[in-house]
Parts: structure tokens; C-alpha cells; sequence
């Protein structure tokens, strides 16, 4: 577990792809579970270990998270995000490219929890629920492109049910029709930026994290152009 930033309120982690953000069925190594271990081994912690998960990544999706230390952080930073304050930006590679270079994309979307699918509609139907999300093309690769998302709302597998909607699965997503030209390839979704208000302090925390610049899809684009910052050491991943 990579740690980014840690206080006595938050601490900020990235999650590798294919570690689910909490315990599930399958019962592997999760990341919940490793941020309560770490503080508990850390700090010699007896009993149970407070963690709270305040956010979700989808289990393929890599990338930036918070945890919350404390209660009183874990309702802030909640509070953050159910007023659409938290900041989360994603990039991803999707198949094709998009004919609109950027703009807001809104859908309805329903989740079939049996087969843990979640389909997007144009219109509002019984038991879906609005998602939103901000996009921009950032290179057209022809066969693929890269995508920069700013996620409105947070919801399961939003990104990725959106984009196949549209015509443009993500890159590597089995399950969404985005395995044409990527069979044996991770999700190429990464949530490379996240904002927040520090739930004590009030200071805005900015977050960065590279994908895994040398592997397929991510090595095909100029990562480091917009992340504004040179490539990062292998040894981070």
C-alpha cells in the first residue's frame, strides 16, 4: 500500500487495480482492511481499528483514495461529497473517439446486482438513479483515445457504463464491451486527482497519482503532459 499523505484525521492511499475498496464475497485482500491493519500495527492499536471509507473505486479501477481516521472526518468528508465538493478526475482510454471533443454527459443508470452490470439509459426509469460526468478529449489515438473525466456524481461502475453508452467503452472492460483491442489488458481507468476541504484544517488538499505509465494503454499517451508533472519512478507501482 502506497501511502500519500497521513494525519490524525486522513489518510490518503493509493489503490492498485484489481483490490476491491472493501470486503466482498470473494474475500481477498482489500483496501479497507489494509488501512485498519496499518494503523493498528502503526500505532499498536488493541481491539478494533476506526477506518472509515468514505469513497469507492470500482475493483479494475486504480488510483487516489481518502480514508477517514476519526468519525468526525469520515461525516465531513461525507458531507463534501454528498454536496458535490470533493473533486475526483479520472483519466481513461477508451475505444474510438468520441465525434464531441468534450462536454457533460447525463444518463439514468440501473444495476443488475446478479451480474454486478450496470446499464445507462437516456431517460429516467423505475429505480435508476441520475449520473453525471464532465469529459475532454485529450488525444486521439485513432484506435483509441484518452479521455480526461471529472466525475458529478459517484456511482458504481458510472464511468464505464457511460462511456459504453455512448459508443466508446473503456479500454481492457470485459465487461462492458471494451475488450476488442485490449484482450489480457488491465482497465485503463485511473483516478489520477482528487480535492477535498481537510475535514479539520479546511485547507484544500490536492492529490495526484500517475497510472502505470509503461504498460499498455497508458505508454501509447503523453501522461506526463497533462499531469503537468515528469514521469514518476517505476518503483511507485
Amino acid at each position: 500500500m502506497i501511502i500519500l499523505h497521513e494525519d490524525n484525521h486522513i489518510i490518503v492511499v493509493v489503490k492498485p487495480q484489481g483490490v476491491p475498496s472493501q470486503a466482498d464475497s470473494s474475500g481477498d485482500s482489500d483496501m479497507l482492511s489494509q488501512v485498519r491493519e496499518y494503523i493498528r500495527v502503526k500505532y499498536n492499536k488493541p481491539g478494533n481499528v476506526f477506518a472509515g471509507l468514505v469513497h469507492r473505486l470500482d475493483r479494475p479501477t486504480g488510483g487516489v483514495m481518502v480514508f477517514a481516521k476519526t468519525s468526525k472526518a469520515a461525516a465531513r468528508l461525507s458531507e463534501q461529497i454528498s454536496k458535490g465538493q470533493m473533486v475526483k478526475k479520472y483519466f481513461a482510454v477508451v475505444i474510438g473517439c468520441p465525434l464531441d471533443r468534450g462536454g457533460k454527459l447525463r444518463h439514468y443508470l440501473t444495476k443488475d446486482t446478479a451480474n454486478n452490470i450496470v446499464t445507462a439509459h437516456n431517460a429516467a426509469i423505475a429505480g435508476s438513479r441520475a449520473a453525471e460526468l464532465e469529459y475532454r478529449i485529450l488525444e486521439d489515438g485513432g484506435s483509441s483515445s484518452l479521455v480526461d473525466i471529472r466525475l458529478i456524481t459517484g456511482r458504481s461502475h458510472q464511468i464505464r457504463a457511460q462511456m459504453q453508452k455512448i459508443g466508446h467503452p473503456v479500454f481492457g472492460d470485459v465487461k462492458y464491451g471494451g475488450d476488442t483491442l485490449a484482450k489480457g489488458h488491465n482497465l485503463a481507468l485511473w483516478a489520477y486527482e482528487l480535492q477535498f476541504a481537510h475535514p479539520t484544517k479546511g485547507v484544500t488538499m490536492v492529490y495526484k497519482v500517475f497510472p502505470p505509465v509503461d504498460n499498455v494503454p497508458w505508454k501509447h499517451f503523453g501522461i506526463d503532459r497533462h499531469m503537468g508533472a515528469s514521469k514518476p519512478p517505476e518503483d511507485i507501482y
